[in-house]
């Protein structure tokens, strides 16, 4: 949950989520609210693909989906089960990062979850970005009106773009971030999963 911790320093809300080692843990967790499970391993880069990714769980289905991932998870060790309330729906955007061998640090937006290598919609720029960088990025996409819920949520984005601008310049040890998929709505959003490699 460091990562999480990380996002909340520079401003960056992120979905409620905890690890869990049992069904009771998972239950309890969930309350009355729908959930969903993953599993998290380094042998298993795409979850959704691989079956590892189970949402909009309550009661029963919970525990019968637990017990899935860890009989999964024995194939995948070492291995994780994260629980995470159920983000509301919206369009889905990635934020990523990285260290490029000529420019150095550089910042990505484009349409997230399973269509950033469908479309390959996205925009780049070299960190720190300003005011105007953050608006260009998001103009750039041809998808623009359909993240930006045609312009009433382009501030937040921008925001969003010039907080993670911030805190991967001021990491120097952080290399590679991907912030996918974010959930984007008209008036807030979710970070769903975080990947962050130092």
């Amino acid at each position: 949950m460091q990562a999480k911790s990380t996002l909340k320093k520079y401003g960056i809300k992120s979905i409620e989520s905890k690890y869990v080692s049992t069904r009771k843990e998972a239950l309890d967790f969930a309350g009355k609210d729908a959930i969903v499970l993953k599993l998290l391993s380094e042998k298993a880069l795409h979850k959704t693909k691989a079956g590892l990714v189970k949402l909009n769980l309550k009661s029963d289905e919970i525990s019968k989906a637990f017990d899935y991932l860890e009989t999964k998870g024995k194939q995948l060790k070492p291995y994780k089960i994260i629980a995470q309330k159920m983000a509301n729906s919206g369009i889905e955007i990635i934020i990523g990062a990285r260290v490029d061998k000529q420019f150095g640090k550089v910042l990505m937006i484009g349409l997230g979850g399973i269509y950033v290598e469908t479309f390959k919609d996205v925009a780049l720029r070299i960190v720190p970005i300003s005011d105007y960088d953050a608006l260009s990025m998001v103009d750039q996409l041809k998808s623009k009106n359909v993240i930006t819920h045609n312009g009433s949520s382009t501030k937040m984005i921008t925001e969003l773009l010039i907080k993670t601008s911030k805190m991967f310049a001021s990491d120097k040890k952080l290399t590679e971030l991907d912030l996918n998929p974010i959930i984007i709505r008209e008036k807030d959003y979710d970070v769903v999963d975080i990947r962050m490699i130092q």
